[in-house]
């Protein structure tokens, strides 16, 4: 009997996926719960494995499609059972679309309107959180997704000509006011014949389409931007105390198959402010703060591909080892693509460690709909002022981004400060 291969739902809020790419052909032989394709999701990248083994005969969807949740993408047929089966059809030419007018009274009178509204507003917990933050009627919004859903990419889309909109007004009525010799030192100069008009390539550019992935990363930041009130706090912290302990405990650390690193340290300390002062575990909905009672870390790894935030759950539960172990399982296997979906949500308050590549500190976007994220800069000896004198000591930056809407600056301070004094003066007990 031939198997169905359907479209996973990779976690409860997740209602269709991209796939990224076909591990196996039309005509290969595949065991059970061997890699078959790859999925992009709003929460993981993943390789999904073959629910049967046998041989695929059909294969319903393109690489670069995305499709809902439970769609059949393929066929596994029986072992020694190959029949012919044709590559996915092309994508089907545009047809010509009536006048907007005759769209409007069609979609106002006909028998489906209300169904076609229910359609598009049968979208994902992220894009009715959207609508909801910038007070958008989705049923406004013509959905680009199957059946008219209505994706990410539309209500950004219309969101953002929204803001363009309104910021051609506001330049308009400036431009208005102002004096004749403003008002002409204003005026938009055509670029000459030779000039290049930008996002043109040049010859021998390389001009190459984002990836789901990174669709998904600019999708998110542009959200925390335009949702959020960001403001940044930098402390300096003298690592001399988590050094030594580092270097005395390194080894016993490692016969346990651990690596203790310098954000090991961090991400402890972290949790520990984080219950001290629990206005920084929280995250928003809508007009509504959730303080959390659990304390989950997500922790960003960079990927060749791209970046994705796995989640620590229960970090406050954990001592240093358990920590350790957790940061390299989850950095590991979130290289390897194998996260599950409930690993890469969930969090309540994120780090980010652009220090490894030597960046002395960034300015980190909050991952949403949390409320803070920290950025540890990279640790390296400088010459410091210590009673008087001056000394070389292990020193690093650590950067709290935080959403004033919810934290003011004393709170965020606050933290760092305990951050801060937990690492300077880390106590051999908690190794």
């Amino acid at each position: 009997m031939p198997t169905d291969v359907v479209m996973p739902q990779m976690g409860e809020s997740i209602a269709e996926g991209t796939i990224v790419r076909w591990i196996k052909k039309v005509g290969d032989a595949v065991d059970r719960d061997e890699p078959l394709f790859e999925i992009s999701t709003d929460k993981v990248d993943a390789e999904i494995p073959s629910p049967a083994a046998g041989v695929v005969s059909e294969i319903r969807a393109r690489e670069g499609d995305t499709v809902p949740v439970n769609s059949v993408v393929a066929v596994i047929g029986a072992a020694g059972e190959v029949r012919t089966a044709s590559p996915p059809p092309p994508a089907p030419a545009p047809k010509a679309s009536p006048p907007k007018a005759a769209q409007e009274v069609t979609a106002a009178t006909g028998p489906h309107a209300e169904s076609a509204d229910a359609l598009r507003e049968r979208s994902s917990p992220l894009v009715r959180k959207i609508a909801k933050d910038h007070n958008v009627d989705i049923s406004r919004i013509h959905g680009s997704g199957i059946a008219g859903r209505v994706t990410k990419d539309d209500i950004l889309g219309f969101i953002g000509q929204e803001g363009r909109e309104g910021q051609e007004g506001s330049a308009f009525a400036t431009q208005s006011n102002a004096a004749p010799a403003e008002q002409a030192a204003r005026v938009p100069v055509k670029p000459a014949a030779g000039d290049r008009v930008r996002g043109a390539g040049a010859p021998g550019d390389e001009i190459v389409k984002m990836s789901v992935m990174r669709k998904r990363i600019a999708e998110h930041m542009i959200v925390s931007r335009r949702t959020s009130a960001h403001v940044h706090s930098v402390f300096e912290v003298n690592f001399a105390r988590v050094a030594q302990i580092r270097e005395a405990k390194k080894a016993e650390f490692e016969r346990a198959g651990v690596k203790l690193t310098y954000l090991s340290f961090i991400v402890k300390a972290a949790v520990d402010a984080l219950r001290a002062v629990p206005v920084v575990n929280a995250s928003v909905d809508g007009d509504t703060v959730i303080y959390h009672k659990d304390v989950n870390v997500g922790i960003a790894v960079a990927l060749d591909w791209g970046l994705i935030v796995p989640v620590i759950k229960n970090a406050d539960e954990r001592n240093l080892i358990g920590i350790s172990r957790a940061l390299s399982d989850v950095a590991g296997r979130a290289r390897s693509k194998q996260l599950k979906p409930d690993e890469v949500s969930g969090g309540t308050f994120t780090i980010t460690n652009p220090g490894v590549f030597g960046a002395l500190f960034g300015m980190p976007i909050i991952n949403q709909p949390q409320v803070a994220i920290l950025g540890v800069g990279n640790v390296e000896k400088r010459p410091v002022v210590i009673d008087e004198a001056i000394a070389i000591r292990p020193m690093g930056y650590l950067t709290l981004g935080y959403d004033h809407r919810i934290i003011d600056g004393a709170v965020a301070d606050e933290f760092m400060a305990h951050v801060k004094r937990s690492l300077e003066n880390w106590d051999p007990a908690q190794v």
